[in-house]
């Protein structure tokens, strides 16, 4: 009898968090490393959200709360959804976990059988398949392609749905591409998803406020009114709020699929921090004063990289609407020659010799399901995105 699970063998560790990881060790080494592999705003928590904490922790809210989330913070989820969003969830249709990925995975467990499949949308977060793997399902993929902006068409959804189809995991602004969806593109995907009516659509919105120019964000259910009962909408405080260490995440969706992840919840983790959903309540109550700030810094970082980028021998870089990730295709490169003399055959070999020769770390392309392109956040200081840019140059233009 095996000791370990047989569903560890369906699940890969995260490239992400590998990279990272790397990088790290490289720095302990004493080697100077611009990391750009993680998906981190490099701001602080806003003062009024650290100060609802301390105030929380003052006031003795340090005990166990219920499952789903403090009525507080259900109730200012609720107002969250009606507010930004113009949809109507009652409180009890709301839930609070630790972390957005919890979310997710609170839902697939809840849902999934054997033989259940779940769309994920190529390129994707990283986690999406292996939680599909973990709950027991199967994951499939409908493509995205460069000259579309890495923009899931319809006709490419229509394909990648079947009779076993359960889900489809739609995430705008996208992570890794930075792509999101206009009004007029998501009513297309929410037009063929009408067509289906056993398919679920589960919606990462975690980079809702992080969208640039003149874009403006939008929800499949806000959209699609009608798909309202089949739509779990998910969002967090991590990205917009500069919480990531927070953990909270939060989704609303139809009473019955809601009590099905209060019940998966109850038996994993219960509720969440105390200390961090009372912060999380003044996030979303609070004062939004922060994020035009983030975002006109963002947006500053995304054009630099991008100019920057596509300057660069080998590389094409879309100019993403959001989040703060860009995707450069780096098709041209591959089957050309490190200076150590390895030839590159996969974007993993690419972002492994940047590091190694240039001490940049950016994650491969085939990590996220489609390549060869790799991952740049932006999130960090534009001295260091304009010195790790001139590495990507300088690398690049010797590679042979």
């Amino acid at each position: 009898m095996a000791f370990l699970a047989d569903a560890l063998k369906r699940v890969k560790p995260s490239a992400t968090i590998t990279i990272t990881q790397k990088a790290r060790d490289l720095k302990a080494q004493g080697k100077d490393v611009i990391s750009l592999s993680v998906g981190e705003p490099d701001f602080d928590t806003p003062d009024n959200i650290k100060e609802a904490a301390i105030s929380a922790i003052k006031r003795g809210e340090t005990k166990y709360t219920p499952v789903s989330g403090i009525p507080q913070l259900r109730e200012a989820v609720a107002r969250k959804f009606k507010r930004e969003n113009g949809l109507d969830y009652k409180a009890s249709q709301t839930i609070v976990s630790t972390g957005g990925k919890h979310v997710i995975y609170n839902a697939l467990l809840a849902t999934l059988n054997p033989g259940d499949e779940v769309i994920c949308v190529s390129p994707y977060w990283v986690s999406y398949p292996e939680m599909v793997a973990l709950c027991g399902g199967t994951a499939t993929y409908a493509e995205t392609y460069l000259k579309n902006d890495f923009k899931l068409q319809p006709e490419d959804l229509e394909k990648a749905i079947t009779p076993k189809t359960k889900w489809v995991i739609l995430n705008s602004p996208s992570n890794p591409s930075g792509a999101a969806y206009s009004h007029a593109e998501m009513k297309k995907l929410t037009d063929v998803l009408m067509r289906h009516p056993h398919v679920w659509i589960l919606t990462d919105d975690m980079y809702e406020h992080l969208v640039y120019g003149d874009f403006t964000f939008v929800t499949p259910a806000q959209v699609e009114p009608a798909l309202y009962e089949r739509t779990l909408t998910m969002n967090g405080v991590s990205k917009s709020y500069a919480m990531t260490g927070w953990r909270i995440g939060y989704a609303a969706g139809p009473q019955t699929l809601i009590n099905a992840m209060d019940l998966v919840q109850g038996q994993q983790t219960s509720g969440t921090s105390a200390i961090s959903q009372w912060a999380a309540v003044e996030a979303l109550d609070g004062t939004q004063d922060h994020i035009p700030v983030f975002r006109k810094a963002f947006e500053r970082r995304r054009d630099l990289v991008v100019s920057m980028l596509n300057q660069t021998r080998g590389l094409k870089c879309p100019v993403p609407e959001g989040a703060f990730y860009v995707y450069p295709d780096c098709s041209a490169l591959i089957g050309k020659t490190l200076p150590n003399g390895k030839k590159i055959e996969t974007d993993e070999d690419l972002v492994m010799g940047l590091l190694e020769t240039e001490a940049v770390a950016a994650v491969h392309g085939s990590s996220f399901g489609l390549g060869p392109n790799f991952r740049i956040s932006y999130a960090t200081s534009d001295e260091k995105l304009e010195e790790a840019c001139r590495r990507i140059q300088r690398f690049c233009a010797e590679l042979r």
